[in-house]
Formats: C-alpha cells, structure tokens, sequence
C-alpha cells in the first residue's frame, strides 16, 4: 500500500494546511513538522554522525511513496527551515537519491500573496533531485480559501499516479 508523507514546514498555518489536506486523502499517511525535527543549520563542517534527527527524518522520508509539501513564501522563495531540511537529507543519506527519486509530489501553500515565487522554485528543486511534481497546485491565501472539493480532485488525480 502506498503511503504519502505531508511535510508542514511551519506550525501555523501551513500545518492546518496540511491537516486539512490529510482530512481529504484517501491514501494512507503521515504528517509531520519541520519544526518537530530541531535540525541545525546545516554547514559543511558539521559532524554528522551525532544527528540522528536527520537519520530520523531521512527514513520517513525513504519510507514514504509520496510527498505533499505545505510550506509559505518566505522572501520569494522557499522558508529556511524547508530549505534546511532538504539539504540535511541530500547530504546525509546513505542513498539520498531514494529520499526523493521518482517520488511524487504535491506542493501546497497557504501564505500572505500568491506563493507562486515559492511554488515555482520549490518545483525546481523537487525536479532537481529526481521527484516527479505533479502539476496543479493547492493554494491558499487572503483571496483563495481551502475548497474541500477542488482539494479532493487534486488528489483523487495525484492519487492516480502513486
């Protein structure tokens, strides 16, 4: 059975985001914060060996068929904390190519304006390391309320692919 990890960088609104989302999809599934895992800042020179959050962290991930990422704009881009994480897994895991390779992917944002700076560079990333993204997007704002029914056709279809 396929299993869908959704990743909230934030505890705010992004992690009802996400909540919300997990409400919606019939797939099995995990949520989980960023902000749970307390990663350093990742520098070169850190000792890895003594992080066993991100050997924690780089399981579930390897573990899961597929990815919903909730995450707000942060200065036109992606929130350090997702950026942050993404690099502890690409550096640290053994086989860091299985954290992400042909994984699918949804990218979900509830922030302040469009998100659209921030779905477009994460997308980038996400194709970088080898996840499939699928198209359509969930997003939320000021003018864009959660709609359980365009949410529900979204998954049904991103469903499709796992």
């Amino acid at each position: 059975m396929s299993k869908i990890l959704i990743v909230s960088s934030t505890k705010g609104n992004n992690l009802v985001l996400a909540k919300k989302i997990g409400d919606c999809i019939s797939l099995d599934h995990e949520i989980i914060s960023l902000e749970d895992f307390g990663l350093p800042l990742y520098m070169p020179k850190t000792k890895i060996n003594k992080l066993n959050v991100v050997k924690k962290l780089s399981e579930i991930f390897i573990q899961s068929n597929g990815f919903i990422f909730c995450s707000p704009e942060y200065n036109g881009g992606s929130p350090p904390i997702l950026t942050n994480a993404i690099t502890w897994l690409s550096v640290t895991a053994d086989n860091w190519r299985g954290v992400f390779n042909n994984k699918k992917a949804i990218i979900a944002t509830h922030s302040g304006g469009s998100g659209f700076k921030f779905l477009t560079s994460f997308r980038f990333q996400l194709e970088h390391l080898g996840t499939i993204v699928y198209p359509r997007n969930i997003i939320v704002n000021k003018g864009k309320k959660f709609s359980d029914q365009s949410v529900i056709d979204i998954l049904n279809e991103f469903e499709k692919l796992i």
